[in-house]
């Protein structure tokens, strides 16, 4: 992770080259992380911190991409940005405010707001990413699209009252709106988002016993640095700006020795296309990772409230978009979990009875993105699975409603709609499977017909397919054949003469929904499959590409594979689409109980044998008689349920 102080050095060194003005805005400023090479080797060389800075200056547009080197004091290299080809740098907090300032003076967008009998003082403007479409005059401008929502009392949530039938286009730079469409006045839902209020609450209950989630003798895990040892695992805890929660040299001790199998793991882009055509928001498309920085809006988490049990927390260091250190309090929370039964058999020939209680480390980050909050969860099990997990809650985006049978939205409440759309998410694995010779294998089951040699008809099978280069690698899950993809080391061979391997198990939900022709599809081409796989380049981090705000497309993931390397055998990074498709629900009004997605990593002959054997029965006998809650959250080590 960075430090405040890094920070400090790197604004102190563009400033002294001349790249820094008073007007100057850091957008992002991100750790260049050392070579894999250095990382690995026996003596470790010393690397040089380095950072990576996007500066824009919105007076003039002008934008800078930098590399510095706080080791050596030193410029590494910086370029200007064409905005045009490469795309504009994440969206800036002052320019959300920006949007209702330019627009509070426009006339065209006040006589609009008195069609409606709105004042202009009660009226939200939700500052959004524009995209790149076909309205004419919008090259190179840096813009912005605001939808609004009436909000007649300072805490009310406006989520509750979009004026629908309005769009305003404003380019920040210039300060000038540049269009106004206005479709004609759409009464607004009246029912209140309040969702905190006694008046929309009702009677709270009180039926809601205690549960105490106690550590007497403290975690089970060690901290150093950003170093964690737990149970048999070991990684690096990080954060970024733009990825957030990012873990590093993920490996488990097996024979003596630490065995790699993740060299990074970071969820690289996470995009929200919206499916509803209507006029006003067409356009809606939002990478919360590229254009917004998900890292940048982490919450500070609450013990008793985001995070119950025996805490660890990390603070993280950021640059603010002047170029200081913003320390963001209790960025990363990280417990461990008892998660119910590990193994278990009774055995009536041996007369035996064994029991072993299986538990999580947990480490997550929990980020407000406008309407919406996002809970991204790593999860390590005993048993050397690792799973990823995304919460999805807050407040769905909202339109009214335009009648029955309306194919594009739902209607929660009265008059009240929310458009279709979805949430996908690429996790970037730089997978390092015992080593850097990694290979990637599609498994599938096949079912065999009835005849020689399946008399009865009862057969199925197991079909593996090696995947040989970008091109090949590039594939669906297939849920109807429980199609899997095993990352394997080709070298490194089990007790029984086979490769090791993680199996990925994708959930297998939709991919993107818009059209192949449409330009979502194009700037999230990521988002069209769910497998990808390319040799390891270090410049390759983002699904989408490095610019992603207002980026016209064919960047990150399409860019990277067009030259068709082969990746067998060799040091490959995973690629893994994921997400959720939302219809939304009278249920999700006014905020939306957690929806879960993620994906499960899987160890599958890279133990000799079920790794956790060695682990201990719980330190209390069970006791059949007792009468107790067999939940997972009330469960303890010393406790005598099944779970």
């Amino acid at each position: 992770m960075p430090t405040a102080a890094e920070i400090d050095d790197v604004t102190a060194i563009l400033r002294a080259a001349g790249l820094v003005s008073d007007t100057s805005r850091f957008a992002y400023v991100g750790l260049v992380e050392p070579a894999k090479a250095q990382l690995y080797r026996d003596a470790p060389v010393s690397a040089h911190r380095r950072f990576r800075v996007l500066l824009l200056d919105p007076t003039t547009s002008e934008s800078l991409d930098a590399v510095v080197d706080v080791t050596d004091r030193d410029v590494v290299s910086h370029r200007v940005l064409d905005t045009a080809v490469d795309g504009q740098v994440p969206v800036l907090d002052e320019e959300f405010g920006l949007v209702e300032e330019v627009l509070a003076t426009d006339e065209r967008w006040l006589a609009a707001l008195a069609a409606r009998d709105l004042d202009v003082a009660q009226v939200r403007v939700a500052p959004l990413s524009a995209g790149v479409f076909d309205y004419p005059g919008e090259e190179g401008r840096r813009i912005l699209r605001g939808l609004a929502f009436w909000q007649p009392e300072p805490t009310d949530h406006p989520w509750a009252h979009p004026i629908d039938g309005l769009v305003a286009f404003v380019d920040v730079t210039a300060r000038e709106v540049l269009q106004i469409l206005d479709l004609g006045v759409v009464p607004i839902p009246q029912e209140s988002g309040n969702f905190a209020d006694p008046e929309v609450t009702g009677p709270l209950r009180t039926t809601q016993k205690p549960i105490a989630i106690t550590q007497p003798q403290g975690p089970s895990f060690a901290v150093t640095g950003n170093l964690v040892e737990w149970e048999k695992w070991s990684l690096r805890v990080g954060f970024d700006a733009r990825e957030g929660l990012v873990l590093h040299q993920i490996g488990f001790t097996d024979g003596g020795r630490v065995r790699p199998i993740i060299h990074r793991a970071s969820i690289a882009e996470m995009v929200v296309p919206y499916g509803d055509p209507s006029p006003v928001r067409s356009w809606q498309n939002y990478f919360d990772t590229g254009e917004y920085l998900v890292g940048r809006y982490a919450n500070a988490l609450e013990l008793g409230c985001d995070c119950v049990g025996d805490i660890t927390y990390f603070d993280a260091v950021i640059a603010d978009e002047s170029g200081a250190p913003h320390t963001l309090r209790n960025a990363v929370c990280m417990h461990e979990e008892d998660y119910g039964i590990l193994w278990k058999h009774t055995d009536l020939w041996a007369g035996s009875h064994e029991t072993r209680r299986q538990r999580r480390l947990v480490i997550s980050f929990f980020t407000t993105i406008g309407n919406y909050d996002y809970g991204f969860f790593w999860y390590l099990y005993l048993d050397g699975t690792i799973q990823f997990e995304v919460k999805a809650t807050g407040i769905v985006f909202t339109s009214a409603y335009p009648g029955d049978e309306y194919p594009y939205s739902s209607q929660i409440a009265p008059g009240l709609g929310a458009p279709y759309h979805q949430h996908l998410f690429s996790a970037r694995l730089d997978m390092m499977v015992d080593g850097d010779a990694n290979s990637v294998e599609e498994l599938q089951s096949v079912r065999v017909p009835m005849g020689d040699g399946n008399p009865h008809g009862n057969a199925f099978t197991l079909s593996k397919t090696l995947l040989h280069t970008e091109s090949e690698a590039q594939r669906d899950a297939d849920n109807t054949v429980g199609r899997v993809w095993h990352v394997t080391n080709p070298t490194r061979t089990n007790r029984l003469g086979h490769p090791v391997a993680y199996a990925l198990l994708p959930e297998g939900r939709q991919t993107l929904l818009a059209d192949d022709g449409s330009s979502i599809a194009r700037r999230a081409a990521f988002a069209t499959k769910h497998l990808w796989v390319t040799p390891f380049d270090a410049d390759e981090l983002y699904a989408a590409g490095d610019l992603v705000n207002q980026h016209p497309g064919g960047s990150g993931l399409p860019a990277f594979v067009h030259g068709d390397r082969s990746v067998e055998n060799t040091d490959i990074v995973v690629w893994h689409t994921f997400g959720l498709t939302h219809y939304p629900r009278p249920e999700d009004w006014p905020i939306m109980p957690v929806d879960y997605t993620g994906f499960t990593l899987k160890p599958v002959g890279f133990f000799d044998r079920n790794p956790t054997l060695d682990i201990p029965a719980s330190s209390a006998a069970c006791d059949t008689s007792s009468s107790c809650d067999t939940s997972d959250s009330a469960a303890t080590d010393d406790s005598p349920c099944h779970g």
